[in-house]
């Protein structure tokens, strides 16, 4: 069935997961990055371009080389059921700002009585017609990944709220937005940026929720996951430079 997703499977058992995240157009690259062992990819749809057809053709890579496909949603609210018809297994939404944003995502993504998700069973996820009924609505609830970003202050002072959404599965900490947003452009590592992503990793904790965020290097992979860290993507743009570094003679 399409709704194995061994990410959850790892979070729940409080291992990590290491993954890439992509913008570009590409199935091949999917294809590659699953032969290579990557454990998820991200497709993203907040800053990349993609037709539906071509956000199909990502997602049916992943599934044929067992990447777990999540998708970075747009600000369209209807693209969290247009992804996850198509195959997703999680999403990740921008700008998780408060309670009722978190309310809403998780209300787009489940199908009732949880949430509104509109339910159809012609769709690639539901085997385009061959699964469907409770059995399949049911393991889409328990299987999908929900992860929100928290990248700004004003969901940072939400935090706590946000946290305890029935649904939330992942604190994903954007970084770069983060400290943009915090009014730091100089980079991620400012002292006041440091200390607010560290009080995101208490919080979560506290409330037993995962954080996810980016590593780009084999060393802050191993750093975030001594950290804690159970969802790691790396930037398949870092990911490249990496093997040219290895590679190359400089």
């Amino acid at each position: 069935m399409l709704l194995k997703n061994k990410v959850k499977q790892n979070m729940n058992e409080g291992k990590p997961s290491v993954g890439v995240i992509i913008g570009i157009y590409s199935p091949s690259l999917v294809e590659m990055f699953g032969h290579a062992g990557y454990d998820f990819i991200i497709i993203d749809h907040e800053h990349g371009v993609y037709g539906w057809t071509e956000m199909e053709n990502m997602i049916r890579a992943a599934h044929l080389v067992d990447l777990v496909p999540i998708v970075r949603v747009d600000y369209d609210p209807s693209s969290i059921q247009k992804v996850l018809d198509l195959g997703a297994l999680g999403i990740q939404v921008p700008m998780v700002n408060s309670k009722e944003d978190a309310e809403n995502v998780v209300r787009r993504a489940k199908y009732p009585p949880i949430g509104t998700r509109g339910t159809a069973f012609m769709t690639r996820a539901a085997g385009l017609g061959y699964f469907g009924g409770k059995a399949f609505m049911d393991a889409s609830d328990d299987n999908i990944i929900i992860s929100a970003h928290i990248e700004t202050p004003e969901a940072v002072d939400n935090l706590e709220e946000i946290l305890q959404v029935p649904g939330i599965d992942i604190a994903f900490v954007g970084p770069f937005d983060l400290s943009v947003n915090m009014g730091y452009k100089e980079g991620i590592n400012h002292p006041k940026v440091v200390q607010t992503i560290d009080y995101v990793y208490e919080k979560a904790k506290k409330n037993k929720i995962p954080v996810g965020t980016i590593a780009n290097t084999r060393e802050a992979v191993q750093e975030k996951i001594e950290k804690g860290t159970l969802f790691i993507p790396v930037v398949a743009t870092e990911v490249m430079r990496t093997a040219f570094d290895a590679i190359l003679p400089r």
